[in-house]
């Protein structure tokens, strides 16, 4: 019997390649986000949802999900950078956006996962998350945010086995934007990350694949660093 992976934001980066590693292994993979992923796949089932709309989410997935109701691995990996800016000039707005989607969105994912049968729960995390760099304020406070959402719901999903996983920095639009648009003399954190080992999102990929199959012999709530283990 095939088992069931369910990814948010498997469209592009990490997710895209996520969904593609679990299709080569036989899963049936779920995918969740704005725009379809081009994969053409008869174990792929695409689930489109603008996660960022945090009021429909329950709305749009409850009855499909429950409908599936088991899941071998879930992986929270939407999520957004927002701006790179001092605190001062942060604003709530853009501050709000981020903890939308890298929070609040998977707060309501794991309300409807906590009625099903999951096995394992990964919330995609960050080294920023416990790294107070300057620049990084809407990332970090979300990131943070999302380790402490997966250590509560640890206590409450006694079944499954959920974890906050740092995967390494990966070469994304996302991370582009750091490497190539931020001024590393304001933000030296910026060139940290330029001079430091950047992943393809296939590599990160497949070590969170390899960290899962190992995972039971982690406490479940945990917060992970990839490159750590």
């Amino acid at each position: 019997m095939k088992k069931n992976i369910l990814i948010t934001g498997c469209s592009s980066g990490l997710g895209f390649a996520l969904t593609q590693l679990y299709l080569e292994q036989k899963y049936t993979v779920y995918g969740i986000s704005r725009n379809h992923p081009d994969i053409n796949h008869d174990s792929f089932h695409f689930i489109p949802c603008d996660l960022s709309k945090t009021v429909l989410i329950k709305e749009t997935l409850s009855n499909e999900l429950t409908q599936i109701a088991s899941f071998d691995v879930v992986y929270l990996n939407a999520g957004m950078l927002g701006n790179i800016d001092t605190m001062e000039e942060l604003s709530l707005k853009d501050l709000k956006a981020t903890m939308e989607l890298n929070v609040y969105a998977n707060k309501e994912l794991l309300d409807i996962l906590s009625h099903l049968t999951v096995k394992t729960v990964i919330g995609i995390s960050s080294g920023a998350s416990v790294n107070g760099s300057k620049g990084w304020g809407a990332y970090s406070l979300s990131k943070a945010s999302l380790n402490m959402l997966i250590s509560l719901y640890s206590k409450e999903m006694t079944n499954s086995k959920l974890f906050a996983v740092a995967p390494g920095v990966i070469e994304t639009p996302m991370t582009d934007i750091i490497r190539f648009e931020i001024d590393d003399e304001a933000f030296p954190s910026a060139k940290i990350l330029k001079e430091g080992t950047i992943q393809t999102p296939n590599q990160a990929a497949q070590r969170l694949y390899e960290f899962v199959q190992k995972s039971d012999t982690f406490e479940s709530g945990s917060f992970l660093d990839v490159r750590k283990i």
